[in-house]
């Protein structure tokens, strides 16, 4: 099938299947990677063809459905090597450098199981609703998150009108097309490659190409099940990548078959430490979320939405976010005050019970009081940052960062000399 031109879509409002919140695997994935393994053969198939709006159609209309499988993350994103001793464990830190392996589990509705595998231990994220689990064979330990019964109330009547999703989700290729997908609505071009093959299913391949010369972002390319429309991969390009993207997440195999109870159902491994830890549920309008959720399904300009701190300059792929007042050093060095700084903050971090969350992330020493984090955030931070004029630099291949002396932060798909302009 010979490539489509690129067409501009017309703006549609997006399936479940793709309204998610930002894994933070994928926000934190700021490495480079070695050893990539080959996700998809570069066989083509007898496919139909199809246009870019019907394809962008089909994914956005079809049905979430269960599956299970093994995913592939893979991250180039030409950073310096990481002060870390050992990455073979299975850390969520894994995510910031080489290539992770990810056995993925989902009843296609709101149970789903994620395992981030290492050499000889697993990190795994199940949730069940709003109710989440995480367990980690390095240290036997469970993090068991859930709401308050009053809570758990409200979530229910707001069942399908309030997204919440547990903070230590792991990427999937759902996840990543469904972010991309949500930039395909506007400023991007979008064209049909020849088919291929992802973990053994024919897929066509969906481009979305930012439609201005201003990002580091040169192509996003989607592989989507010829079946049912399912997402396979995501293989995210910068504008100086040769032979390989700097991001990637796709199945290697994969079944769409309900894994059952017996995979989704969590149950603490013998002998696990576990902490329970309830999640305050921020205050909710409900006329303001619908008018949110109206809004952005229009289209419309999200500036208005924003919390105070946070300013929004520039346009689609070329936007950059500016985030003023944060005391950086503190987050950096684990301080759980510091997260006040953060804009919005004031939403969840006003009540005992929200003192109380941040308590539980604070590491502990040998006798259960305060300690020091296992991983130096500063050391880290330092070797991923360079010196400049303004502050501190973080330069990736799809990303950068600035984080001026006056505690701010300017992030975009944007050159460096963009943000050091800006601020």
């Amino acid at each position: 099938m010979s490539e489509s031109a690129p067409r501009r879509p017309q703006s549609r409002p997006l399936s479940r299947r793709a309204r998610w919140a930002v894994p933070g695997g994928v926000a934190v994935a700021l490495a480079a990677a070695v050893g990539v393994p080959a996700l998809a053969s570069a066989d083509g198939s007898d496919l139909p063809d199809v246009t870019p709006e019907q394809l962008l159609t089909r994914v956005a209309e079809a049905e979430p459905l269960p599956v299970q499988g093994t995913v592939v993350y893979t991250a180039r994103l030409g950073l310096p090597e990481l002060p870390v001793s050992e990455m073979t464990g299975a850390d969520p830190l894994n995510l910031l450098g080489g290539s992770s392996t990810l056995r993925l589990w989902s009843d296609g509705a709101d149970r789903s199981r994620v395992s981030l595998l290492g050499a000889t231990s697993e990190y795994s994220v199940v949730r069940d609703g709003a109710e989440a689990w995480t367990y980690s064979s390095t240290d036997d330990a469970v993090t068991h998150l859930s709401l308050n019964p009053a809570d758990q109330a409200r979530y229910d009547a707001l069942a399908g009108r309030l997204e919440v999703a547990p903070e230590a989700d792991l990427p999937t290729p759902e996840q990543a097309a469904a972010q991309v997908l949500a930039r395909a609505e506007q400023d991007s071009d979008v064209s049909v490659d020849a088919p291929t093959v992802v973990a053994g299913r024919d897929a066509y391949q969906l481009v979305v190409s930012p439609a201005d010369d201003g990002t580091l972002v040169s192509r996003v390319v989607v592989a989507v099940d010829a079946e049912t429309s399912a997402p396979l991969r995501v293989q995210v390009w910068g504008q100086d990548d040769g032979d390989a993207p700097s991001l990637e997440v796709g199945f290697t195999d994969v079944q769409f078959t309900d894994p059952g109870d017996a995979v989704l159902a969590f149950s603490a491994p013998a002998g696990a430490t576990t902490e329970e830890v309830v999640v305050p549920l921020p205050e909710v309008d409900e006329a303001a979320l619908d008018a949110a959720r109206a809004q952005h399904e229009a289209g419309a300009d999200p500036t208005g939405m924003l919390p105070p701190g946070v300013a929004v300059s520039g346009s689609g792929w070329s936007t950059v976010v500016e985030v003023a007042g944060l005391d950086v050093a503190g987050l950096v060095g684990g301080e759980p005050a510091a997260l006040g700084s953060v804009p919005g903050a004031e939403r969840v971090l006003g009540s005992d019970a929200a003192q109380d969350l941040i308590g539980e992330f604070v590491p502990r020493d040998a006798d259960g009081q305060p300690g020091r984090p296992s991983l130096d955030g500063a050391a880290l931070y330092d070797q991923l940052t360079t010196a400049v004029p303004e502050g501190r630099l973080l330069s990736t291949t799809l990303l950068t960062v600035l984080v001026t002396d006056d505690g701010r932060v300017l992030a975009g798909s944007v050159p460096a000399d963009v943000l050091r302009a800006a601020a």
